[in-house]
């Protein structure tokens, strides 16, 4: 082999070996922030407070096979004002929850075949971010303290996204 062949056998040999340490490195970013059901498992368990003149109810069980379900229930002069139910299944991409919302009488105001869908973004010690599909909102679910738990919304505001607490709720034995 000449002096030649042997400079540029070696200048492809390391060319392949920086892309194959990029790729990695750059799967290996991915799969870290891919988030799992255990970074909402501060879900779990039953919470109660108060919404819009009434109370609202939320229940999370806990992780279980690649998924974790819940609803919320609120009620205003007692009489249920409005159901969800919802479902954290766990993807190649991460959690991705799926929400309907019912009317009294379990009327559905999705279609038969829709769900609000709100995809995995990132997660800290009991807090996760998650935003719809179509990217009109973010959601925040944060326990604060070991008895309350937090749903905070965000809306883009001036290429800004903006939170408020939406729900507060305390932990019911």
């Amino acid at each position: 082999m000449t002096q030649f062949n042997k400079f540029c056998f070696s200048k492809i040999l390391s060319f392949l070996f920086i892309i194959t340490l990029t790729s990695f490195s750059s799967n290996a970013q991915t799969a870290a922030t891919t988030g799992s059901l255990k970074d909402i498992n501060f879900l779990d368990g039953r919470w109660k407070g108060n919404y819009n003149g009434g109370t609202i109810e939320a229940s999370w069980t806990a992780p279980e096979g690649d998924n974790i379900v819940g609803f919320i229930r609120m009620v205003k002069d007692g009489k249920a004002t409005l159901y969800e139910l919802f479902a954290f299944e766990q993807t190649e991409k991460g959690p991705v929850a799926h929400v309907k919302h019912f009317k009294p009488g379990m009327i559905s105001l999705e279609e038969k075949e829709v769900s609000d869908t709100y995809n995995f973004i990132e997660a800290k010690k009991n807090q996760a971010l998650f935003e719809k599909d179509d990217i009109s909102v973010r959601i925040i679910y944060e326990r604060r303290t070991q008895n309350q738990l937090v749903i905070r919304r965000g809306k883009l505001e001036n290429n800004k996204w903006e939170f408020m607490d939406l729900f507060v709720f305390n932990r019911i034995p």
